[in-house]
């Protein structure tokens, strides 16, 4: 599936095109995440899905796809996992989770969500580690929501371009991540000593 099947799908199907592409974004489409969320957003603006609806369900299909990764991992655990190290292009990716799970536990649930690829490991690897699925979806879920939101309004200002900012954004993500983390930090800061003087 490319861009321009994407859209015609949302033209055919509508929500169901926005929902199944992300709920099999675990299985690696081949059209990154930020860009099916960001498409969501350009299309709700065009008028040609109805803005909330098209955020439920994206978001549905966002945390329901990464869910299956975390039930996947609970499920068959590490034979998986094995198979999967032996592919030399994954095996970095999974190195990178495993070290964010460990240096943060559970909080890398929640900003694996900026990190493309990682965000569908993260998930399988704690519900490898049998993590209660309660504890799960407080993490998950509300990251979720937030990353989320931020690409559908993205997608709403991108329109035309959505394709081209999203590849972007995927590619630069821990880059764009980082500067997102960094520039919140500072707008606490700053804020904080403006209410101190």
């Amino acid at each position: 599936m490319n861009y321009d099947t994407l859209i015609h799908s949302i033209v055919q199907f509508g929500y169901a095109a926005l929902f199944f592409a992300l709920w099999l974004g675990i299985v690696g489409m081949p059209i990154p995440d930020e860009v099916i969320v960001m498409t969501g957003g350009a299309v709700s603006v065009a008028g040609l899905l109805n803005p909330l609806i098209a955020f439920i369900v994206i978001y549905i299909g966002v945390v329901s796809g990464l869910s299956l990764g975390y039930f996947l991992g609970r499920c068959f655990g590490s034979p998986i996992l094995v198979k999967i190290r032996q592919k030399q292009k994954f095996n970095k990716h999974i190195k990178t989770a495993e070290k964010l799970i460990h240096k943060h536990g559970n909080f890398a649930l929640s900003f694996s969500y900026f990190i493309p690829v990682i965000r569908h490991i993260v998930p399988y690897l704690v519900g490898i580690t049998k993590m209660s699925f309660r504890i799960y979806a407080v993490y998950s879920y509300t990251a979720g929501f937030v990353w989320t939101l931020i690409f559908f309004i993205a997608g709403k200002y991108a329109g035309a371009h959505v394709e081209k900012v999203g590849t972007l954004i995927y590619h630069y993500g821990i880059f764009i991540g980082s500067a997102l983390v960094i520039a919140v930090i500072l707008v606490f800061i700053i804020r904080k000593a403006k209410g101190n003087m």
